[in-house]
């Protein structure tokens, strides 16, 4: 079966951007871009929220635009779907569901606190993956916000690197 892994940077706080989506507290380094390239090996599907779409849109990046990379962008507000992104306005944890269930590569959850925590909470998410940077922002965009259950997680790794940032995964107990 397919693995979906939900990953992000991470004030200490526990915050995936600053007040007004600030990004400039994040601290890129050689093992960050380590981290990154390994986490993308084997994946050949994004899952991304609404939110976390238009943020990356805006920005100059977003959905699609890959031949290798199938990206399916969840929301019920949207309705028609970027080039090269699927829209899924459905229930989001019973959509990945079944698409663990169809061949193919690895899964990644693109930021996005609110899909993430829908995932989480719906048992369909394999493992997190966060880089913890030495920053408390004091209020932003939350990376868990409230979630119906709670989640059990078994420590795979943790490790040191660079610029005082940690680096942890887990895996999801529910999954």
């Amino acid at each position: 079966m397919r693995k979906a892994t939900y990953g992000a940077a991470v004030s200490l706080d526990g915050f995936l951007a600053g007040p007004d989506e600030a990004l400039d507290w994040l601290l890129w380094s050689d093992d960050a871009k380590r981290i990154s390239a390994e986490s993308w090996r084997g994946v050949d599907t994004i899952l991304m929220g609404r939110k976390t779409y238009e943020f990356a849109a805006k920005s100059g990046g977003g959905g699609g635009g890959s031949s290798k990379l199938t990206t399916y962008i969840f929301s019920r507000k949207m309705t028609e779907a970027p080039d090269g992104a699927e829209l899924v306005g459905e229930d989001a944890a019973a959509f990945v569901r079944g698409l663990k269930q169809q061949p193919g590569g690895d899964i990644i959850v693109m930021g996005g606190g609110e899909l993430g925590a829908a995932l989480i909470d719906g048992g369909v998410v394999d493992e997190i993956g966060l880089n913890v940077h030495p920053i408390l922002l004091g209020g932003g965009v939350p990376m868990f916000p409230p979630m119906a259950r709670r989640a059990e997680l078994r420590l795979i790794e943790a490790r040191p690197i660079e610029r005082g940032c940690v680096f942890l995964r887990y895996a999801a107990g529910s999954s």
